[in-house]
């Protein structure tokens, strides 16, 4: 079972694992053991509550398909164990960030302060542009 919240959990059977050989370098050991695993995750049809659902599918990440799928490929480590658990926290994660809320960003005047020290800058700027011209004796 993975634990999201205190509130929201998923079930073992819900998710899908399998372990597939991993890509990249690492001689005989990648050749022979299938320790990369791939996980599958239907958001759609799982138990996750509607508000998770709809924040998964409007999120945009390559790792959601447009049907709301969540794959992740992970083979980072050389254990089958140790990639599984790290496909579930990936996961785990990714809800997270799908649900997190955003506050509102409310615009604000600039103060007295800063537009005074913005002209103040302005004005050094131009007399050493102007100093930069031809000079006449």
């Amino acid at each position: 079972m993975l634990i999201i919240s205190n509130a929201v959990h998923i079930p073992d059977d819900e998710i899908e694992l399998n372990a597939i050989r991993a890509q990249g370098a690492g001689g005989q050991n990648v050749n022979k053991v299938s320790s990369a695993v791939y996980l599958r995750f239907d958001s759609q049809a799982s138990s996750l509550p509607p508000f998770y659902k709809e924040r998964l599918l409007a999120f945009s990440d390559s790792r959601i398909t447009a049907e709301g799928v969540v794959v992740i490929k992970a083979q980072q480590y050389r254990t089958q164990e140790q990639n599984r658990a790290d496909a579930l926290e990936r996961l785990r994660e990714l809800l997270l960030a799908a649900t997190k809320v955003e506050k509102a960003r409310r615009p604000t005047r600039p103060t007295k302060g800063s537009k005074t020290r913005r002209l103040d800058a302005k004005s050094k700027r131009g007399t050493i542009k102007a100093g930069r011209g031809k000079i006449d004796y």
